[in-house]
C-alpha cells in the first residue's frame, strides 16, 4: 500500500473542537503555571525518563525490526524528525502506550500492543501517540501521571489550600486529556488511512480479543459508536461530569469511536486525503472553527 505523506502537518488544523475548548479551559485554571513550576522543581521529567531507560526495552532496528519498521513508517506519513525513542514496556492485560519527555520524547507501548496489533493497526496507535508529540501535548500529558504525588506535596507544605487548589486543576487536566483522545485518533487515522483498521484498533484497545474481530462485532460496534452522544454528557450534574472524568486512563473506546466516525462521515478525512496541503489546511481550520461549542460547555 502507498501512504500519503503529510509533510509540515500542523496538528492544531485537524484539532477536535473539544480538545481545544478543554485546553483553554485548562490553561485558564488558577495556580497552573505554579503547579508546572513545581514539576520542573520536582525534577519529575527526569525522574519519568529515568524509569523508562531503567525499565523498558528500547526499539531499533536489531531487536525488533518489523516494530521499529513500523515506527518509522509512521514518523514518515507525520513528517516527524527527528524520531522519538520507541520503548517496549512489560504486558498489564490490555494495550496500553504513552509518551513523556518535553524536551526529548520518548513513546513506551505495552507488550500487549505488539502482540495483539497488526501492522496496519499499530499505524495508527502510534500515530495517534506521536500527534501528541508533535502537537506538543506532553508537557500537561506527563503532569497528569504524577499529579496524585504532587498534589499531595503541594498540600503537606501548604497547610491543604495547595491541595485543593491542584483538585481543580486535576479535574481540567484529565477533562482535557480525555478530549485530545479525539485529535489524537484524528492522527492516528492520517498515519494508518484506513478507517475500518482504526475501528478495529480501538476494539482491541477496549479489550476485544482478535478472535471475535470480524465485520458482525465491527458494525455493531460502529453502530453503537454512532449512538452514542457525547452531548448527554452536559446534562449530567458537575460532581457527575467530574466523577467521569477523574477515570481518564480508561479507552473510552466507544466515545473515540463515535467522534472519529462523525469526522469521517462529514468529510473532512477525505478532504485530507485528497486535497493539496495549503487548501487543506485552511479549510479543516475554518471548519473546526465553525463547530467551536459554546463557551458554557464541559464547564465544571
Amino acid at each position: 500500500m502507498t501512504y500519503k505523506i503529510f509533510h509540515d502537518l500542523r496538528v492544531k488544523h485537524c484539532q477536535h473542537p473539544l480538545d481545544r475548548k478543554a485546553l483553554v479551559a485548562l490553561e485558564k485554571t488558577p495556580g497552573l503555571s505554579l503547579l508546572l513550576k513545581k514539576i520542573s522543581e520536582y525534577g519529575v521529567d527526569r525522574l519519568l525518563r529515568i524509569q523508562i531507560l531503567g525499565n523498558a526495552f528500547r526499539i531499533t532496528s536489531r531487536n525488533f525490526p518489523e516494530l521499529y519498521n513500523v515506527f518509522v513508517k509512521t514518523c514518515q506519513i507525520l513528517d516527524i524528525s527527528p524520531l522519538p525513542d520507541l520503548y517496549l514496556s512489560r504486558g498489564h492485560g490490555h494495550i496500553d502506550i504513552f509518551s513523556i519527555g518535553v524536551e526529548n520524547p520518548l513513546i513506551v507501548l505495552n507488550l500487549e500492543g505488539l502482540e495483539w496489533l497488526s501492522d496496519k493497526e499499530l499505524l495508527f496507535i502510534l500515530g495517534h501517540e506521536l500527534g501528541r508529540v508533535k502537537g506538543q501535548y506532553l508537557q500537561y500529558q506527563q503532569m497528569a501521571v504524577v499529579m496524585p504525588i504532587v498534589k499531595t506535596l503541594i498540600s503537606s507544605t501548604t497547610l491543604g489550600f495547595g491541595g485543593l487548589a491542584a483538585s481543580g486543576i486535576e479535574v481540567a487536566l484529565y477533562n482535557w486529556i480525555i478530549m485530545a483522545s479525539f485529535t489524537g485518533d484524528r492522527i492516528g487515522l492520517l498515519a494508518c488511512q484506513d478507517v475500518d483498521t482504526a475501528i478495529a484498533a480501538l476494539m482491541k484497545m477496549g479489550g476485544l480479543p482478535d478472535e471475535y474481530l470480524n465485520p458482525s462485532t465491527m458494525q455493531e460496534f460502529c453502530d453503537q459508536a454512532r449512538e452514542f452522544n457525547i452531548e448527554e454528557m452536559d446534562r449530567l450534574d458537575k460532581v457527575a461530569k467530574i466523577f467521569s472524568f477523574m477515570e481518564y486512563t480508561i479507552p473510552w473506546v466507544v466515545m473515540r469511536a463515535s467522534e472519529l466516525l462523525k469526522w469521517v462521515e462529514e468529510g473532512s478525512y477525505d478532504r485530507w486525503m485528497q486535497w493539496g496541503n495549503a487548501k487543506l489546511l485552511e479549510s479543516a481550520k475554518a471548519a473546526d472553527e465553525a463547530n467551536q461549542p459554546d463557551d458554557e460547555d464541559w464547564d465544571f
